[in-house]
């Protein structure tokens, strides 16, 4: 009776673990895909980006000697790449190129993973917003150096009440990664290095710089 009663307690043990490693694996596999969904590598920028890229330095040329902007350069982000890809471009008018390029976030819309892309330009929506933005006074909030963002369009004229800001932090990778990195509450956020890289471009410039953000 008692060898019996041992082998029923074992059996139901064993039943225990098999289902609870069963809803483990299947939570962990629901986990990852929610916060770290995969996507392919790429590792160089490819030709349509750039020529998507260059469709838009006419018009930001235009724009920056209208109203007396930096005419050297300009940022630009194409938030339709994906975000493990390099797409905060920086574009060098006099060279007519791309000097440099950095990862950085899309706005989540304030759920736990954004599938795709949703843009909003309300207060409290978490979004990232497109269009021209002029780069504004440094200053330094709960994530370090900062730069304020002034939105120029229907679709981003609230920034700042939105407090959407250039900053950096540890989550965005240096380097192009297998995986979609980390998203934000709307701010365009790049890697420290990155900040560090383009700082003194902005803070030594004489002129505003124009942000813009496409889709």
């Amino acid at each position: 009776m008692r060898s019996k009663f041992i082998t029923l307690v074992l059996l139901l043990f064993a039943i225990a673990f098999a289902v609870t490693a069963f809803f483990y694996m299947k939570a962990e596999r629901r986990f990852t895909a929610l916060h770290f969904p995969k996507k392919p590598t790429v590792t160089t920028t490819a030709p349509k980006t750039i020529l998507k890229i260059q469709t838009k330095v006419s018009e930001a040329m235009a724009f920056v000697n209208k109203n007396k902007y930096n005419n050297e350069l300009c940022f630009l982000i194409d938030l339709n790449l994906p975000s493990n890809q390099k797409r905060f471009f920086i574009y060098d008018f006099k060279k007519n190129r791309v000097s440099n390029s950095g990862l950085v976030t899309h706005g989540n819309c304030n759920e736990t993973w954004l599938e795709g892309r949703r843009y909003g330009n309300i207060t409290g929506c978490g979004c990232s917003s497109v269009g021209k933005y002029k780069i504004g006074y440094a200053y330094y909030g709960k994530f370090g150096l900062a730069f304020k963002l002034h939105g120029l369009e229907a679709t981003n004229d609230r920034a700042m009440e939105r407090y959407v800001v250039l900053h950096s932090h540890g989550c965005v990778p240096d380097t192009e990664v297998v995986n979609d990195i980390c998203q934000s509450n709307g701010c365009p956020t790049v890697s420290p290095k990155f900040l560090k890289e383009i700082e003194p471009l902005i803070i030594g410039s004489k002129k505003p710089i124009l942000l813009w953000i496409l889709d």
